[in-house]
Protein backbone atom coordinates (compact mmCIF):
# COMPACT_ATOMS: atom_id res chain seq x y z
CA UNK A 1 0.00 0.00 0.00
CA UNK A 2 2.39 2.73 0.99
CA UNK A 3 4.54 1.65 -2.51
CA UNK A 4 1.70 2.17 -4.61
CA UNK A 5 0.36 5.39 -2.63
CA UNK A 6 4.28 6.88 -2.87
CA UNK A 7 4.51 5.66 -6.67
CA UNK A 8 0.95 7.57 -7.50
CA UNK A 9 2.73 10.88 -5.10
CA UNK A 10 5.98 10.54 -7.52
CA UNK A 11 3.71 10.58 -10.70
CA UNK A 12 1.78 13.38 -9.74
CA UNK A 13 4.67 15.23 -8.91
CA UNK A 14 6.31 14.17 -12.19
CA UNK A 15 3.17 15.91 -14.14
CA UNK A 16 2.89 18.74 -12.29
CA UNK A 17 6.26 19.63 -13.03
CA UNK A 18 6.19 18.84 -16.29
CA UNK A 19 2.94 20.96 -16.93
CA UNK A 20 4.41 23.86 -15.18
CA UNK A 21 7.62 23.52 -16.88
CA UNK A 22 5.65 23.68 -20.47
CA UNK A 23 3.88 26.98 -19.42
CA UNK A 24 7.37 28.51 -19.54
CA UNK A 25 8.68 29.26 -22.97
CA UNK A 26 11.99 27.01 -23.74
CA UNK A 27 12.89 29.75 -26.62
CA UNK A 28 12.48 33.57 -26.12
CA UNK A 29 13.56 35.96 -28.58
CA UNK A 30 14.11 39.69 -26.58
CA UNK A 31 13.62 42.55 -29.07
CA UNK A 32 14.75 45.99 -27.22
CA UNK A 33 13.59 48.63 -29.79
CA UNK A 34 15.79 51.65 -27.49
CA UNK A 35 19.07 49.32 -28.14
CA UNK A 36 17.80 47.84 -31.26
CA UNK A 37 18.99 44.71 -30.36
CA UNK A 38 17.09 41.03 -30.18
CA UNK A 39 18.56 38.43 -27.54
CA UNK A 40 17.89 34.70 -28.10
CA UNK A 41 17.63 32.60 -25.05
CA UNK A 42 17.02 28.55 -24.82
CA UNK A 43 16.04 26.97 -21.68
CA UNK A 44 17.45 30.21 -20.36
CA UNK A 45 20.78 30.45 -21.78
CA UNK A 46 21.42 33.48 -24.43
CA UNK A 47 22.57 31.90 -27.32
CA UNK A 48 22.83 35.20 -29.72
CA UNK A 49 22.72 38.75 -29.64
CA UNK A 50 22.15 40.45 -32.55
CA UNK A 51 21.38 43.48 -34.38
CA UNK A 52 18.15 44.91 -35.78
CA UNK A 53 15.91 47.62 -37.28
CA UNK A 54 12.22 47.95 -35.77
CA UNK A 55 10.00 51.34 -37.03
CA UNK A 56 11.55 54.33 -37.94
CA UNK A 57 9.41 57.30 -37.60
CA UNK A 58 6.00 57.00 -38.35
CA UNK A 59 5.65 53.90 -38.06
CA UNK A 60 5.36 51.29 -35.22
CA UNK A 61 6.49 48.12 -34.26
CA UNK A 62 4.09 46.52 -31.18
CA UNK A 63 4.98 46.04 -27.79
CA UNK A 64 4.04 42.89 -25.50
CA UNK A 65 4.60 39.59 -25.46
CA UNK A 66 3.83 37.23 -28.45
CA UNK A 67 3.60 33.81 -29.77
CA UNK A 68 4.42 32.99 -33.41
CA UNK A 69 1.27 32.60 -35.37
CA UNK A 70 2.39 31.57 -38.05
CA UNK A 71 6.04 31.07 -40.21
CA UNK A 72 7.30 31.91 -44.29
CA UNK A 73 10.04 30.67 -45.37
CA UNK A 74 9.91 33.58 -48.00
CA UNK A 75 7.36 36.40 -48.08
CA UNK A 76 6.55 39.09 -49.70
CA UNK A 77 4.97 42.22 -48.30
CA UNK A 78 1.69 42.54 -50.36
CA UNK A 79 1.21 46.38 -48.34
CA UNK A 80 4.96 47.55 -48.81
CA UNK A 81 5.61 46.90 -52.76
CA UNK A 82 6.37 43.24 -52.50
CA UNK A 83 9.07 43.57 -50.49
CA UNK A 84 10.94 39.91 -49.73
CA UNK A 85 10.45 39.30 -46.16
CA UNK A 86 12.81 35.47 -46.22
CA UNK A 87 12.50 33.06 -42.87
CA UNK A 88 9.41 35.62 -41.46
CA UNK A 89 7.89 34.82 -38.21
CA UNK A 90 5.16 36.45 -37.44
CA UNK A 91 3.96 37.38 -34.17
CA UNK A 92 0.71 39.63 -34.35
CA UNK A 93 -1.25 39.91 -38.17
CA UNK A 94 1.70 41.63 -40.20
CA UNK A 95 3.85 42.39 -38.16
CA UNK A 96 6.94 39.55 -38.03
CA UNK A 97 10.50 38.68 -37.27
CA UNK A 98 12.57 38.73 -40.47
CA UNK A 99 15.88 39.07 -42.79
CA UNK A 100 17.14 42.01 -44.84
CA UNK A 101 19.30 42.50 -47.29
CA UNK A 102 19.26 46.75 -45.92
CA UNK A 103 22.12 45.49 -43.12
CA UNK A 104 23.77 48.69 -43.39
CA UNK A 105 20.55 50.27 -41.28
CA UNK A 106 20.61 47.18 -38.91
CA UNK A 107 20.94 48.58 -35.14
CA UNK A 108 19.09 51.38 -35.76
CA UNK A 109 15.11 52.28 -36.92
CA UNK A 110 14.33 51.50 -40.49
CA UNK A 111 11.70 49.32 -40.94
CA UNK A 112 7.58 49.89 -41.53
CA UNK A 113 6.97 48.13 -37.97
CA UNK A 114 8.62 44.62 -38.76
CA UNK A 115 11.61 43.33 -36.77
CA UNK A 116 14.58 43.02 -39.73
CA UNK A 117 17.99 40.99 -38.94
CA UNK A 118 20.72 39.63 -40.94
CA UNK A 119 19.40 37.08 -43.22
CA UNK A 120 21.54 34.55 -41.94
CA UNK A 121 20.40 35.32 -38.37
CA UNK A 122 16.69 35.31 -39.10
CA UNK A 123 17.24 31.83 -41.25
CA UNK A 124 18.65 30.37 -37.67
CA UNK A 125 15.96 32.33 -35.22
CA UNK A 126 13.33 30.77 -37.97
CA UNK A 127 15.02 27.07 -37.58
CA UNK A 128 14.78 27.42 -33.68
CA UNK A 129 11.08 28.28 -34.22
CA UNK A 130 10.09 25.49 -36.02
CA UNK A 131 12.48 23.09 -34.24
CA UNK A 132 10.86 24.52 -30.76
CA UNK A 133 7.37 24.88 -32.07
CA UNK A 134 4.99 27.99 -31.72
CA UNK A 135 3.99 26.87 -28.26
CA UNK A 136 7.37 26.74 -26.78
CA UNK A 137 8.44 29.94 -27.86
CA UNK A 138 8.01 33.87 -26.84
CA UNK A 139 8.45 37.01 -28.65
CA UNK A 140 8.88 39.51 -25.94
CA UNK A 141 9.20 43.43 -27.81
CA UNK A 142 10.30 46.23 -24.98
CA UNK A 143 11.19 49.74 -25.11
Amino acid sequence: MKKSVLMAAVLATALLGTSFAGRAASLVANIDVSTQTMTVSKYGQVLYRWNVSTARKGYFTPRGSYRPQWTARMWYSRKYEMSPMPYSVFFRGGYAIHGTGAVKYLGRPASHGCVRLHTANAATFYSMVKEIGFGNTRIVVTD
